[in-house]
Parts: structure tokens; sequence; C-alpha cells
């Protein structure tokens, strides 16, 4: 529990050293060790000098999740979830200059090796539900089946 709002400011910087939180985030994990202090004094102060920034969290939680093969469906959903403001989002979706088409293609052909057959309706339904499941549209979808199918 923290008794004094230093204590509670010294443990956000900790978060906030080891990664880039959403101020929601950095609310949640502060509130459960302290009761008395009002979080919001000290994120704003946080917030004031530079040490959380929602809109620097939101681009480097862009680019990890699609490093990681996610899609722009799936990565707008967790940052809502993590309380990041929609408008944000979709600034930070524009500036991040990324190909989700070719991400889905990556992630497409990793996945599969084999080509899909034209008249296997199950086989291809199964493909699209997993590229779904990452957050991938079903344009992106359609490219990637398109274009792993043309490499083989």
């Amino acid at each position: 529990m923290f008794k004094t709002i230093n204590e509670a400011k010294n443990a956000a910087i900790y978060l906030l050293a080891r990664r880039e939180h959403s101020r929601k985030e950095l609310q949640t994990k502060l509130a459960a060790r302290s009761e008395l202090i009002d979080l919001d004094l000290v994120l704003d102060e946080l917030i004031s000098r530079g040490y959380q920034s929602d809109q620097r969290f939101t681009e480097s939680f862009i680019r990890m999740r699609g490093s990681q093969g996610q899609g722009v469906i799936k990565i707008r959903f967790e940052l809502q979830r993590k309380g990041v403001d929609a408008e944000l989002i979709a600034a930070a979706f524009e500036a991040a200059e990324i190909d989700w088409f070719e991400i889905a293609a990556d992630k497409y052909r990793r996945k599969y090796k084999a080509a899909l057959v034209a008249c296997d309706y199950k086989e291809r339904a199964k493909r699209m539900r997993f590229m779904s499941q990452r957050g991938f549209s079903s344009d992106q979808i359609n490219y990637a089946i398109d274009a792993a199918n043309e490499s083989i």
C-alpha cells in the first residue's frame, strides 16, 4: 500500500521504465495498491513531465503487435480495452505506415505451406477463421490467400 504520493509516483515511474503504459493501465495497476491517494494528480504530473503519453504508448503498441503478425482489428480492440481514445488510435494507425496486407500475407505463408485447393471450402473457411482471429479484415485475408497461391 502506498502511504504517500511520492511512493505512488515512484511506482508509476518504475512501471513506465519497463515499458509504455496507457493512463488507464497505470491507474488500474496503482489503484490496487493505493486507497487514499488521488491517482489523478500523480498521473497528471507524469503526463506533464512527459513520462507517460498515450500517443507514445499507442504508437509502440501498434508497432509491436504488427511485428507479431496481428491485424488492425485486433490491435484496435486491444487499444480501446486499454483505455486509449478512438481518435488517437485512428491517427496512430494512419501515421504507422505499415502494410497490413503484407503482414497478413506473411502470417498466412508462415502458417500454411501447402496451396489451397479451389474447391475445398471447408479448408478455406478454416484458414479464413484463423486469419480473422488474428485481426485481419476480409480484404487482407483474401489478399493473403491469393498471394500465397500465386507464389506456389
